[in-house]
């Protein structure tokens, strides 16, 4: 049972739509919202242009006149939830432009009234009135539409002052409440009558008999009566004949079976066209029931509900049985037997409903969340009216079995069925449903893809999402009628096609297992409108490109992008949103791709093969093999071979067009005279049976020098290339200082040829000898030279000799 604070939010949302009709289309500068800041008075920094003040959720005490002097435009006042315990309406004496005033839940007793013309919303309810505060002057506020009252007791007198007014909503809050004067309420003109009875005290059933002749719509809350049943006071008879209520609302009720069922005869009998009944709770001694003609009422009930009545819809919600030994089965024929065109029990616990006697004028049904299984309405034929079933929340399993209970439904078009536990294996059974049927919910079951083969033909709207459906079976099923289909939250790896849905507008396939979606899915699916993809484990690569590139095509069509499209895979995508996520087409495209790399690899082996002849690599790599195979014999040879110990103290490499020179000038003065010198010449030191190549290997490495007569001939010689080749391998790989560079003629650098770029570096870097033209030069260049070739030979070499 709730408490009467708990009872102001159903005003909320007809005060929330007065407040937005009255408060101005303003920029937020004529709003000032001061709520819950523990403020004792009024701020005094208010901007004087303010149109709606909220003071709500304060501890503000007392107004005054000087705090809302100078707010001529207030428009809107709200405090509720202060500590005020006197008002004066004179306070707002000079605010001629406000109609909402909110005093709720405040402490208030006292009043001292003035007419606020322009008043159109007052909330009084929640205070501490014994008396209902309607003053003389409430009756000039012709513009008054909502009005909230509380108090400890009603007497007749209390609604004199405002019985002309045409009010849209009269709330009354009666908490303690010790007294009503009957016939107390039917004085009022309200359209819409909300009354929040005490949680803990027996009701005064005049209130509902009386309210039923207030207002076209009445709603009471907290209805509860522990006296016996023999104190409940009957409707009196002439009541019906003053009735208007057409909706009636009961909250939190808690009564006896036998009450209630008088009191819904009452209702039967009356004008009310909607009544909701909400937290019913009835109970009672099973004696006592029996006693004092509770089956006589249920006799009674039977004999009335085959009548034609103003009922049009019953609800049904939040049912609680405190009567342990009940025949239900009574109570179910007599809901199947009434004459309403809507019908709702929601959450009561309800195993059964039995199948009507006679045709039926219910159009609606609504038996959600109870214990209901596939028995229901097994072989009924009396529902032909029946347009919408709504049986969510229950205990059906048999997918196959609620096709039949719809089957001679002629005229059933809506039917929801999730949050159930409904399962179709794909067996032999056939499913039967009712040809009327255009929107089916399947959706929360444990349905996997055999539900394709038990699906109404003519369905138009078909929800199955949170489902355990893999794939869409192509072939199987044939649905031309369907138009939006809901496959959110399953387990789906692509997007299904429509082979089997010709017609479809609508797809959610949101949150299943899809990767890589079909790129192609508009063209098999020309009619789609619109596609729920997003919220998948996209898995960003290049054939999610052409999704991608979809989506720009489509024109809208793709539901919630960017924001719910966002890569899963890889790692290091994760977040990033398919809109951003780009690559290359040379990336994407495998052809391109392999064309491209066959072209860059022929470019490179062009380059490559060009700059092998440019560089004369293959030359060098010759040399290099010879160079390789020499010292592979020497390292090979007998352990008396003198190997490469020094004999010479240098090797002469010269073009065979210079040998005059040679022969003439350079032998004869090194090897001859004072310190001679001993020479290596390939005419007199190579050795016969070996290969040139071989003989100038060794020559090489047997002299500590290598003289090289440079000349234009030399650069036209391949053998001197050879000699020059491997002496510089020489440099290197002893890290020695064995080159000596004799220019005998000037060498122009274009005659040089690109191989011999060695012999570039070594002219470049290295000092040269350059043979004199004139005799008196000759004799310092022979003792430089003499100088650079300098050295002792090994013993050795002098005892070969």
């Amino acid at each position: 049972m709730r408490s009467l604070t708990n009872i102001y939010a159903f005003t909320c949302a007809f005060t929330f739509t007065l407040w937005n009709n009255i408060q101005p289309t303003v920029e937020d500068e004529f709003i000032a919202n001061y709520s819950s800041r523990l403020l004792t008075n009024v701020p005094k920094n208010i901007p004087v242009h303010t149109q709606v003040l909220d003071l709500s959720h304060n501890r503000i005490a007392g107004l005054s006149i000087s705090e809302f002097l100078y707010l001529s435009d207030i428009q809107v006042l709200n405090f509720s939830h202060n500590l005020i315990m006197v008002l004066d309406f004179s306070v707002f004496i000079l605010n001629e432009n406000l109609e909402y005033l909110d005093l709720s839940h405040n402490n208030i007793s006292k009043v001292y009234c003035l007419t606020l013309a322009h008043l159109r919303h007052l909330d009084l309810s929640f205070n501490k009135f014994t008396a209902l505060p309607i003053c003389q002057e409430f009756g000039n506020m012709f513009h008054l539409e909502y009005l909230g009252l509380s108090a400890t007791m009603i007497r007749r007198s209390d609604f004199r002052y405002i019985k002309h007014l045409q009010l849209h909503t009269v709330f009354l809050t009666l908490e303690n409440f010790s007294l009503y004067e009957p016939q107390s309420l039917t004085v009022l003109n309200t359209r819409n009558l909300h009354i929040a009875f005490a949680a803990n005290q027996n009701f005064s059933f005049s209130l509902l008999y009386d309210g039923m002749s207030a207002s076209e719509n009445l709603k009471i809350v907290n209805i509860r009566y522990t006296l016996s049943y023999k104190d409940f006071p009957s409707p009196p008879l002439m009541l019906l004949k003053k009735i208007k209520t057409t909706a009636l609302m009961l909250d939190a009720v808690d009564l006896q079976w036998a009450i209630i069922l008088q009191i819904f005869m009452l209702i039967w009998y009356s004008t009310v066209e909607q009544l909701t009944v909400r937290n019913l709770t009835f109970w009672g001694p099973l004696e006592e029931l029996t006693e004092y003609a509770f089956i006589p009422l249920l006799s009674s009930v039977e004999q009335f509900i085959s009548l034609d009545g103003s009922m049009k819809a019953l609800t049904l919600e939040h049912i609680r049985n405190k009567v342990y030994y009940f025949n239900q089965e009574i109570l179910y024929r007599q809901f199947s037997e009434m004459n309403i065109a809507s019908l709702t029990i929601y959450d009561a616990y309800m195993p059964h409903m039995l199948c009507p006697n006679r045709t039926s004028s219910f159009q609606y049904l609504n038996f959600s969340h109870n214990a209901l299984t596939d028995e229901l309405f097994q072989n009924c034929g009396n529902l032909v009216d029946l347009k919408s079933l709504i049986l969510q929340k229950n205990k059906f399993e048999s997918l196959p079995k609620v096709s039949f209970m719809t089957s001679r439904m002629k005229s059933l078009k809506y039917l929801d069925m999730s949050n159930n536990l409904l399962r179709h294996d794909g067996a032999d059974v056939q499913c039967q449903w009712a040809e009327s049927l255009t929107e089916l919910d399947l959706s929360s079951n444990q349905l996997a893809d055999a539900v394709f083969e038990c699906l109404p033909v003519n369905v138009k709207k078909l929800g199955l999402q949170n489902n355990q459906i893999s794939n869409v079976p192509r072939g199987v099923v044939q649905l031309k009628s369907l138009e939006e289909l809901n496959l959110a939250s399953n387990r789906l790896a692509d997007l299904p096609g429509c082979s089997g849905f010709p017609s479809l507008q609508f797809l959610n396939i949101e949150m299943n297992s899809i990767l890589t979606p079909s790129a192609d899915f508009f063209q098999s699916c020309p009619r789609v409108r619109e596609l729920q993809a997003g919220h998948n484990p996209f898995k960003c690569s290049c054939e999610l490109q052409a999704f991608i590139r979809l989506e720009r095509q489509s024109g809208g069509k793709l539901f919630g992008w960017p924001a719910a499209y966002v890569c899963e895979y890889p790692e290091g995508l994760r977040g990033t949103e398919l809109k951003d996520f780009h690559l290359s087409q040379l990336a994407c495209n495998t052809t391109l791709l392999l064309v491209t790399a066959l072209v860059l690899t022929l470019v490179l082996v062009a380059a490559v093969a060009f700059l092998c002849i440019y560089l004369d690599v293959p030359w060098y790599v010759r040399m290099t093999w010879q160079w390789t195979q020499t010292k592979r014999r020497a390292w090979h040879n007998p352990p008396g071979d003198p190997g490469t110990v020094l004999q010479f103290h240098a090797f002469i490499s010269y073009s065979e067009r210079d040998s005059f020179w040679v022969k003439n000038e350079l032998i004869p003065n090194l090897e001859k005279g004072e310190g001679c010198v001993q020479l290596c010449q390939h005419e007199r030191d190579f050795i016969p049976g070996k290969s040139i190549v071989e003989n100038i290997i060794n020559c090489i490495e047997k002299s500590y020098k290598s003289i090289f007569v440079l000349s234009p001939n030399f650069v036209q010689s391949e053998w001197c290339h050879y000699e020059l080749y491997f002496a510089h391998h020489k440099l290197f790989s002893e890290n020695s200082n064995s080159l000596i560079l004799v220019l005998l003629e000037p060498i122009p650098p274009y005659l040089i040829p690109a191989r011999y770029h060695k012999l570039k570096a070594l002219m470049a870097k290295r000092t040269y000898l350059e043979w004199p033209k004139e005799r008196s030069k000759r004799a310092l260049f022979w003792a430089n030279l003499r100088a650079a070739i300098s050295i002792n030979l090994p013993t050795s070499r002098e005892g070969n000799e």
